[in-house]
């Protein structure tokens, strides 16, 4: 059997132990043992039945060992994970059996997609992506690789979401618009139009900031 070690013991990381658990494969392919995360007390406050295993770059990775990147920042997920790659690490996907997966969608390796989120149809997700509870994915939308879509969004028909950007909880995307690589759109905007590449926008209507 597969062990299960989830990079990063902060907020995410805790609720991805908590989805990985209710897969079907939990138990069967593979079974949770631990997180990785460069602070050793990141769970002191809480009760958990695993530990922390080490740190990111220290912890000696086995054959059986598979991981998840549980990072919120996407900036700071792909160097994490760039770095574990070099080292032979090797990640799996997981979506919640809550998910609505629509016809003909397809996605990438390392993405987590959390409970009651959905995607519609011909929809492409890319490799190392958070969609987060209860956020929705339209017909035809690409999401970008190391994209994190947090709770409650809502990106509509055919839009996209860049390499690497961030919505904060709650934004809305218009069909057919597009957020650039590397922005950010905050909490609870609405994008009614385009958001250039490494802009941060907020408000309703959405406007920029940097």
């Amino acid at each position: 059997m597969k062990r299960l070690i989830i990079v990063g013991a902060g907020g995410f990381g805790r609720e991805v132990y908590a989805w990985a658990k209710d897969h079907k494969d939990c138990g069967t392919l593979w079974e949770v043992v631990g997180f990785l995360d460069d602070d050793p007390f990141a769970l002191n406050a809480f009760e958990y039945p695993v530990g922390i295993l080490g740190s990111i770059d220290t912890y000696v990775i086995g054959s059986d060992d598979i991981f998840l990147c549980a990072i919120g920042s996407p900036k700071v997920k792909k160097v994490v994970v760039g770095r574990m790659l070099a080292r032979g690490a090797d990640f799996m996907t997981l979506v919640h059996p809550t998910v609505v997966v629509g016809e003909n969608v397809m996605i990438a390796v390392g993405t987590i997609v959390c409970p009651g989120a959905g995607s519609s149809c011909d929809v492409t997700i890319g490799r190392f992506v958070s969609v987060n509870c209860l956020s929705s994915i339209g017909h035809e939308v690409k999401v970008g690789d190391w994209a994190t879509i947090s709770g409650h969004c809502d990106v509509t028909g055919k839009s996209s979401i860049g390499e690497g950007s961030f919505l904060g909880s709650g934004s809305r995307i218009l069909p057919g618009k597009s957020v650039g690589s590397e922005a950010l759109v905050g909490a609870g905007s609405v994008v009614l139009n385009s958001v250039p590449d490494g802009k941060k926008v907020f408000g309703n209507p959405a406007q920029s900031f940097s």
